[in-house]
């Protein structure tokens, strides 16, 4: 095998070995080579939106007549490039790294502007004609550019990701929720019996959880259409165009669609992250509300013989090393396992969101790693949960019938005519016998057929 080649580039520390078919420069090689703390990289929707924002600040510049139109154009064909996933590998710079995320923002400069003078030259890196700093970052600081990327990615996973998979976990559960609708069982309170209800009923309760969670996440999501574009180091916009922001936001918008403004306050906009740590609450509410739901359709569907067993879960896959035949329920212990990391990386989101320290928030880097892997494995699990669990649910009549008339909550029924006390005793005497509250009621003559029937009617 041979030795991977290499070439030699110089920034203001000295010089630096990059290999040769890298696009980045010395400065992403420096952070590369000093701070590996995880192996983790920035999510490509965060790289993806980065680059949008470099696009639109070459075109921007050019109209503004801060930027030849050779190099501009440059510029906004290798952001393109790297929009659509062509230098993925590139980008290698840890998550843990500065606060600010500067060195993913000069990660992405050195690759544009190397690619830009490939482009422009035949060669690959250096720095002219096309300046990583000069050319790709004009107008910007990596203090307004990363919390704006921020914004723009979870706002854009969240459209197109996130709430069209709640729409389909949804109107799945409404679904069922209709198949169910005519299925009694009997209810639960505290884990013990309670009183007869549907099987639909049941369900409705989980679409209204997933109905509300759509609203909150839609409504905490708009919060991000602030950026803070235009703000560059503390918020003043030293050193950019005064139309700089309105008329870069404006190219995100149109190229988005979505209707993202220029924040109202930049000192707030790069000194907190408010507006995330917001949509991560309703991001762990949704969490909260997914683990719900499974844990009860896994409770339902335990058994076969020695469980619930009022459901009846698809068999996907073999559950058990040891026990042969034994099926699990795979789908949903992937999904509250999903939502224990969500709820963590709220956590993390949080604490986050207090190291804003004066004008800077100083752990951009983890609360935009959190956010999107919160967003992207709340949208997968919404839709694996729906496709491979939910749409293939079955009801068991036969038990949920039959543990109706075995449970001693149907004394219930008998207090308007009997009282709590008399329906008290019943309910004690059923439970010593094994006979049903049913069984007694008749063979006792407590009640008459009539007011039986008229007590018990639908059960």
């Amino acid at each position: 095998m041979g030795k991977k080649k290499i070439r030699q580039e110089k920034d203001s520390l000295g010089t630096v070995e990059v290999p040769e078919d890298a696009y980045f420069g010395a400065g992403t090689q420096r952070a590369v080579d000093n701070f590996p703390i995880s192996g983790l990289n920035m999510p490509i929707p965060m790289i993806r939106s980065l680059a949008l924002v470099k696009k639109g600040a070459s075109k921007v510049n050019q109209r503004l007549g801060l930027l030849d139109e050779k190099i501009a154009g440059a510029i906004a064909n290798a952001a393109q490039e790297v929009m659509d996933g062509q230098f993925d590998d590139q980008f290698v710079v840890d998550v843990f790294q500065t606060g600010s995320g500067t060195s993913t923002n000069m990660n992405m400069n050195e690759i544009i502007a190397s690619r830009a003078n490939e482009t422009l030259t035949g060669k690959k890196g250096g720095k002219s004609p096309v300046h990583p700093n000069d050319h790709v970052n004009l107008g910007q600081s990596s203090n307004d550019v990363i919390p704006s990327a921020i914004h723009i990615s979870a706002r854009l996973m969240i459209k197109n990701d996130l709430l069209p998979s709640l729409a389909f976990l949804h109107n799945t559960l409404n679904d069922k929720a209709s198949e169910f609708s005519k299925v009694k069982k009997i209810g639960r309170t505290h884990l013990q019996d309670a009183v007869p209800m549907s099987l639909g009923q049941e369900f409705s309760g989980y679409c209204r959880q997933v109905d509300l969670g759509i609203k909150r996440t839609e409504s905490a999501s708009r919060d991000l259409e602030e950026l803070a574009l235009g703000g560059t180091a503390v918020g003043n916009g030293l050193n950019t165009h005064p139309e700089f922001a309105k008329n870069i936001i404006g190219f995100i918008s149109d190229q988005t669609g979505i209707g993202f403004r220029e924040a109202e306050n930049h000192f707030e906009a790069q000194g907190a992250r408010d507006a995330v740590v917001f949509v991560s609450g309703a991001l762990k509410t949704l969490a909260v509300s997914m683990a719900k739901i499974a844990n009860d359709i896994r409770w339902l569907g335990s058994g076969p013989r020695c469980g619930l067993g009022e459901i009846l879960l698809p068999s996907l896959q073999p559950g058990s090393s040891i026990m042969p035949g034994k099926i699990n329920p795979v789908i949903p212990e992937a999904v509250v396992q999903a939502s224990a990391q969500v709820i963590g990386n709220d956590t993390t989101i949080m604490l986050g969101g207090q190291g804003g320290n004066f004008e800077l928030n100083a752990m951009l880097p983890v609360i935009a790693y959190n956010i999107l892997q919160s967003i992207q494995l709340l949208s997968s699990s919404a839709t694996v949960f729906a496709e491979k669990c939910i749409q293939g649910l079955t009801a068991d009549s036969r038990i949920c019938s039959e543990n109706i008339d075995k449970s001693l909550a149907l004394a219930t029924y008998l207090v308007p005519d009997l009282g709590y006390d008399r329906a008290s005793q019943i309910a004690k005497k059923a439970h010593k016998t094994g006979r049903t509250i049913k069984e007694i009621v008749m063979e006792e003559k407590i009640l008459s057929e009539e007011d039986f029937n008229r007590l018990f009617k639908g059960l």
